[in-house]
């Protein structure tokens, strides 16, 4: 039980950070200068995809042990299809309505890596 959960939490960590890099290398133009705005909306879209992320793991973890009743049980056909599909909607509109603050870090961070990264 422990290995497949590390095992996500690993695939999840190297997504981000591969995300984080390509934002970064996207970020300076060819003469090594930033594409400001172009690289701003797209270091915030990349925090707040993390946020998402975090999110839909979080929650779909919360419901795991919800039972088979009910519209999050897992009876019928598609049940778990649909709980899946309710968790992803569930963690976007947390995001787009402010999220839990992880997004607003992470941008901050991913803008300070790439300040270091243009001076040096």
């Amino acid at each position: 039980m422990v290995a497949p959960l590390a095992l996500m939490g690993l695939s999840a960590a190297t997504n981000a950070a591969n995300g984080l890099l390509e934002t970064i290398n996207n970020a300076l133009g060819a003469n090594g200068t930033p594409a400001a705005s172009a690289a701003a909306t797209k270091t915030k879209k990349t925090a707040q995809d993390f946020e998402k992320m975090f999110l839909e793991n979080s929650l779909d973890r919360l419901v795991a042990n919800t039972g088979a009743e009910g519209p999050l049980g897992d009876n019928g056909t598609g049940g778990s299809v649909y709980k899946s599909m309710l968790v992803k909607e569930y963690a976007g509109e947390i995001v787009k309505t402010g999220g839990v603050g992880i997004a607003g870090q992470i941008y901050r961070q991913m803008l300070q890596m790439q300040e270091k990264a243009h001076v040096g």
